[in-house]
C-alpha cells in the first residue's frame, strides 16, 4: 500500500485532532482516513 497523498501539515493536525500516533495516520487506509476527515468536519460546524 501506498502512502497517502496529503500534506504533512494536514497528517499533523489529523494526528493532534485524532490523537493518534503520525505513523499510524500515514499508514491508514485512504477510505478511513476520509471517513474521520469529514466527521472532524461535522464537528467543527457544530
Amino acid at each position: 500500500m501506498k502512502p497517502l497523498q496529503i500534506s504533512p501539515e494536514t497528517a499533523l493536525k489529523l494526528a493532534e485532532k485524532l490523537n493518534l500516533p503520525l505513523e499510524q495516520i500515514m499508514h491508514m487506509p485512504q477510505h478511513i482516513l476520509i471517513q474521520k476527515m469529514m466527521e472532524l468536519e461535522k464537528e467543527e460546524k457544530k
